[in-house]
């Protein structure tokens, strides 16, 4: 009995060993990155946002982290207001806001390790709203996102990518998003 819990043990430790030392290494492997991007956003609005500008241009902040081909990215994207000249002298202003989360795959091309393919999925809560004359509609909707890109490594530290997205939302005023991004990384 007491080689079988000394044998035990000893299995333990070395088990244990063995995955800190896994542990160290993935952790080691890990790079946590910053970025900032433009992105032209082209919405699919219908119902009583129907006649509301359908082309807007936001900003994303977003930081994640990447283990060598796959990372998970959060973000908050922010757009500008548009108005549309409508009957009368009214305007119609709509705003779109949005933050959640991507899971990304990387395939790096080259021996360099200077390009890398790209592929998302993610989700994310998307706030719109649509004001005209006296009334106002807004709603909160979460979409799933599909995406796909490439990146440029110019060192180790930053990076330019490139990204093209499709978000479902499914709401009665906003059916879907599609949208190209680009900016830059700074990894740490």
């Amino acid at each position: 009995m007491k080689k079988t819990l000394l044998l035990a043990g000893v299995a333990c430790v070395l088990c244990s060993t063995n995955a800190l030392a896994g542990w160290n290494d993935m952790t080691k492997a890990t790079k946590v990155y910053i970025g900032a991007d433009y992105a032209l956003d082209s919405y699919d609005f219908k119902g009583s946002l129907d006649d509301a500008k359908k082309t807007y241009h936001s900003g994303i902040i977003n930081m994640g982290a990447r283990m060598d081909r796959i990372g998970v990215e959060v973000f908050g994207q922010w757009s500008a207001k548009r108005t549309k000249d409508m009957a009368e002298g009214e305007k119609l202003k709509t705003k779109v806001n949005a933050y959640g989360m991507d899971i990304y795959g990387y395939q790096p091309l080259g021996c360099e390790g200077k390009y890398d393919l790209m592929a998302s999925l993610g989700v994310a809560d998307y706030y719109f709203k649509g004001e005209y004359a006296d009334t106002s509609h807004s709603a909160n909707r979460i979409g799933y996102r599909i995406g796909a890109g490439a990146m440029y490594n110019f060192n180790e530290h930053v990076s330019a990518r490139i990204m093209g997205r499709y978000a479902y939302i499914g709401a009665s005023s906003l059916n879907h998003v599609a949208e190209m991004t680009a900016g830059l990384r700074y990894n740490f």
